[in-house]
């Protein structure tokens, strides 16, 4: 039982080689623009963003250059070294890979919207420009789910 799934193990990564040596790379566009919204509340670190890089086989590569172009009018943005855990992402069933994390924070009595940009430059040339606006609210304005 072993040695075939080894024969076949072998089998399939020769037909991917051959299959990957025969494709022709597609052009990635050098820049891309995000517009996200997000609701929070003040004086909460809210998750606003998560970077990683997962190659093809399903490793880690280096991780993004992050970059505030716009600072938030009224709150804070801080960046946070962690692990993104997923199943089923791509062609991976399972995979832990470091990443960064992007938190925004309102100040205690800030109510309204707030907005940011951030640039993030991949390996290999690509940048996204994120635009990302915060609607802050009150206590209880939050939806509770």
């Amino acid at each position: 039982m072993r040695m075939i799934f080894r024969a076949f193990a072998l089998a399939l990564l020769c037909s991917s080689l051959g299959t990957a040596s025969a494709q022709t790379p597609t052009p990635v566009p050098s820049e891309t623009t995000v517009e996200r919204s997000i609701r929070t509340q003040a004086n909460r670190d809210t998750q606003i963003g998560i970077y990683l890089n997962v190659l093809s086989d399903c490793s880690s590569g280096p991780l993004p250059t992050i970059r505030l172009v716009r600072p938030p009018a009224a709150g804070k943005v801080v960046v946070k070294s962690g692990k993104a855990k997923a199943t089923n992402y791509k062609a991976c069933l399972a995979l832990e890979v470091p990443a960064y994390v992007a938190f925004y924070k309102a100040p205690p009595e800030f109510v309204g919207d707030d907005a940011m940009t951030i640039e993030v430059k991949y390996p290999g040339g690509r940048t996204e420009i994120q635009k990302i606006t915060v609607k802050v609210s009150g206590p209880g304005g939050q939806q509770k789910i």
